[in-house]
């Protein structure tokens, strides 16, 4: 008996995108079995869309409920009657191979859960530059450590009912935490790099920043990842005090100076490698404004987090205490 797969999206007043999604949904070599869209929320147009969609073709069902992405996930999936569940998320374009390839281990019954891939298709130079800054390509990833996305993920149907869904009380980071619980459940993960979707990395920098401050709101919150910030609160101590040093001593000022210049290049090894080959064909003028917005979107990235960050540990201690 051959398995069933539900394809899974909670959405959000995404009026402008959705029905590139449904478009790129339909278009699977692999056709799922349903489509379920959870609205949570939306005041646009957006369940209209979907509504009409699903007039038009059977498999796509509208639902509605939730008041986050994570009850709004759970939401689809209580509703999804396949046996595999394929996740992903509003805003993107899914590769038409997406389907077969990520929910392939698991029919062959060598996973329970699966992740994907996602890669930038930026709008703008700006976004050209943050892309190849943040996002990684496949082959940087190891696949030992690597935790699926909401975004592209999959699993089977009774793996998200034992570990009790997505976590509802999280706004941000819930599926890294559902991949945790997956983990400590004893549940066999793997990565299948070619499931691509494709997303559009933010239009602007300041977009870019409240997407970095509430990323890292929501690890303090979840008390995620605690030494890796703890190392960028560390490096960015020590060059605040390599920057004294060089200010109070002129004789220490070139010494220092390339002290720092060797860990800025290391810094921006990986992103610049990545952004060259992108910048082929482009003007002069353009090539060396994105060679210099990398060290930038760095530093407003990191300034982000360190922001954001312990936010979310006050959240989570006054939550903690207000129980």
């Amino acid at each position: 008996m051959a398995t069933t797969v539900s394809i899974i999206c909670t959405v959000r007043d995404e009026a402008d995108n959705i029905a590139a999604l449904l478009d790129s949904m339909i278009a699977q070599t692999r056709a799922a079995d349903e489509i379920v869209i959870n609205d949570c929320q939306s005041v646009d147009e957006t369940p209209a869309i979907v509504a009409a969609y699903a007039a038009r073709y059977p498999q796509i069902r509208l639902v509605r409920g939730g008041h986050n992405i994570s009850s709004g996930r759970n939401n689809a999936i209580r509703h999804a009657r396949g046996q595999i569940i394929a996740s992903t998320d509003a805003g993107l374009i899914l590769d038409p191979y997406w389907l077969a390839r990520i929910v392939a281990p698991i029919e062959a019954g060598e996973a329970d859960l699966v992740g994907g891939f996602f890669h930038p298709t930026p709008g703008s130079l700006f976004a050209l530059a943050l892309g190849e800054t943040n996002y990684r390509r496949s082959r940087e990833i190891d696949p030992a450590t690597f935790l699926p996305f909401g975004k592209s993920m999959a699993f089977r149907k009774e793996v998200w009912e034992a570990v009790g869904g997505f976590p509802e009380w999280a706004s941000h980071c819930e599926d890294l935490l559902f991949d945790l619980a997956v983990e400590q459940a004893g549940f066999r993960r793997t990565f299948v790099p070619s499931a691509v979707v494709h997303f559009a990395p933010r239009p602007t920098l300041r977009a870019f920043l409240r997407q970095y401050y509430t990323y890292a709101r929501g690890d303090g919150r979840a008390g995620l990842w605690p030494l890796r910030h703890a190392l960028r609160y560390t490096v960015y101590a020590t060059l605040s005090a390599l920057l004294t040093v060089a200010l109070t001593r002129p004789q220490l000022r070139i010494p220092i100076g390339f002290l720092i210049g060797l860990g800025v290049a290391a810094y921006t090894r990986g992103p610049y490698r990545r952004l060259w080959v992108r910048l082929r064909g482009r003007s002069v003028g353009e090539q060396l404004l994105a060679l210099i917005l990398v060290p930038f979107i760095r530093l407003a990235g990191d300034l982000a987090k360190m922001i954001g960050y312990p936010v979310g540990v006050w959240q989570r201690l006054r939550a903690g205490m207000t129980q």
